[in-house]
């Protein structure tokens, strides 16, 4: 992953997917534990173990890759706990592209 490179001209899902998985596997050599298989089904909380500290470095990735079209806090801010806790790649991977879109199309 190299947060240099531009963002893809018409985002998909598995163009996200592979940058999230490489961002989480960032977040997690600080673990010693860069190795995880991550797909959409991956559970930031149940699978991955994430802590609220990793959520932020995870969303200053986002910001180096996608600039601020791309706001983690704002998507978790309309979020209920539970939702936050049970949150996969797979929504935040819509969520990127979703966002990657509008900004596209606006």
């Amino acid at each position: 992953m190299n947060p240099t490179q531009p963002a893809p001209a018409q985002p998909t899902a598995d163009t996200v997917l592979a940058d999230i998985a490489g961002m989480v596997r960032t977040v997690l050599a600080e673990y010693g534990d860069d190795d995880v298989v991550i797909g959409m089904s991956t559970g930031f909380n149940r699978d991955l173990e994430l802590e609220s500290i990793d959520l932020v470095t995870l969303a200053g990735l986002l910001e180096e890759r996608y600039g601020r079209r791309v706001n983690l806090a704002e998507f978790l801010a309309g979020m209920e706990f539970d939702e936050i806790i049970e949150l996969t790649v797979g929504r935040l991977v819509e969520y990127v592209v979703w966002s990657l879109k509008t900004t596209q199309a606006g």
